[in-house]
């Protein structure tokens, strides 16, 4: 299970009069969460579930004391899921398409709507979820969610879309493996097939109702997995968005006009801008071309200057590109300073290696994230990690002050 909240740095005010921007993931299905069974593929109503509303001003000002900035609250928007509300029009998706029973954050089944799960009154979620927003502004703190672009889940449909733009695919020209104004990848004459050796718990409790899931032709998996069989090693609960980029070699990119799916993201973009969202953790962000981000961002900041774009990155060698090119304001230092870090706790490095990490990002380190834990991580004090959670202070010192940079 990797739900968990982390805070990354403590302070954020200097006496140097510098400000850092403080980040505190939370995932809300647990974060609030009081119910300790905690059974392997339980229901939510045997292992219980985090609420909008538990998020109150006493827990907002407690952290905002403790020197958290801005608040990145994971797992908000609907994705596939086990959980069903039939009377508000929300069924259960097919399990053999559902990592687990509450689905996995980064399978978007409803771009425009908030998870029901997090609801005490399922008809009035959205009305929760910015009451909760409202409550983190009153108390000075910023409100961080993510945006998944690369992939949404394979049992995707907007049933909350305000109707500026049409669901993705819906003009989509199926008997094409590529064309740059689809919104989907297709495998002709390929039916999907979901992995044989993924199935729910054995004996475990399933919905009594769901809709067997089908998809004629297959789409591209999205973790650009061209095969109509993905494994379960695979995203395979997701599938890939096109960017206009052929994937036939040699790769030409069509990105005039303007793809189709540059258009819908960014009316999603703005449509949680106006609920008054603060900026984004950008899921995968280098699996998407730096020109959607070079084309996206300025415009957004154009009506909503103060959003903040954060880029998820693994490879240090794009790291400045994306900055520079594709126009974000900060990005993981995960490959770099994370993982030094974390081989220095367990005896694989030497401390001398943090000079390189400071080398190797010194042209734009005050844009570098640095962090100790978050939902992709193993947990600072597990036995897999430093075993004791004071074994990491040295670490989170370093990751605290190295630069100038957020946290």
């Amino acid at each position: 299970m990797f739900y968990f909240h982390t805070i990354r740095m403590k302070g954020h005010h200097f006496k140097s009069g510098i400000s850092k921007l403080v980040i505190y993931q939370m995932l809300l299905r647990v974060f609030s969460n009081a119910n300790g069974l905690n059974k392997s593929y339980g229901t939510i109503a045997e292992n219980g579930c985090g609420k909008f509303n538990d998020i109150d001003l006493k827990v907002l000002k407690s952290l905002r004391e403790f020197g958290v900035s801005h608040i990145w609250f994971t797992g908000i928007l609907e994705h596939s899921s086990l959980s069903a509300y039939d009377e508000f029009g929300i069924h259960s998706d097919d399990p053999h398409i559902v990592k687990g029973r509450a689905g996995s954050p980064y399978a978007i089944r409803d771009y425009y709507d908030v998870d029901a799960d997090l609801a005490v009154n399922v008809e009035k979620r959205m009305k929760e979820f910015e009451e909760m927003i409202q409550r983190t502004h009153e108390c000075k703190l910023k409100a961080i969610i993510d945006f998944v672009p690369n992939h949404v889940a394979r049992s995707y449909h907007s049933d909350m879309n305000p109707g500026k733009k049409k669901d993705f695919g819906a003009d989509d020209d199926t008997s094409q493996l590529f064309n740059s104004q689809n919104d989907f990848l297709y495998l002709q004459h390929e039916t999907f097939i979901s992995p044989s050796d993924y199935l729910p718990l054995d004996g475990a409790e399933l919905p009594s109702v769901y809709t067997k899931f089908e998809e004629f032709p297959a789409k591209v998996t999205g973790n650009d997995v061209y095969s109509s069989h993905p494994s379960s090693n695979d995203w395979f609960e997701t599938i890939k968005i096109n960017f206009g980029v052929d994937p036939k070699p040699p790769h030409d990119c069509f990105f005039e006009p303007i793809p189709s799916s540059w258009i819908k993201l960014l009316d999603i973009i703005l449509y949680w801008c106006e609920k008054g969202v603060d900026g984004f953790r950008c899921d995968m962000a280098e699996m998407v071309p730096a020109e959607f981000w070079e084309w996206i961002i300025p415009c957004v900041k154009t009506k909503y200057p103060k959003v903040v774009f954060i880029a998820e990155i693994y490879k240090p060698d794009l790291y400045e590109h994306y900055l520079e090119k594709g126009y974000f304001d900060f990005l993981y230092d995960k490959v770099n300073l994370y993982d030094t870090l974390g081989g220095i706790i367990r005896g694989y490095n030497s401390a001398d290696d943090i000079s390189h990490c400071i080398r190797s990002v010194e042209k734009f380190s005050e844009r570098m994230l640095s962090f100790m834990e978050n939902h992709d991580e193993e947990r600072l004090a597990s036995r897999f990690f430093a075993s004791n959670p004071f074994a990491g202070i040295p670490a989170m010192v370093v990751t605290a002050c190295i630069s100038k940079g957020p946290g």
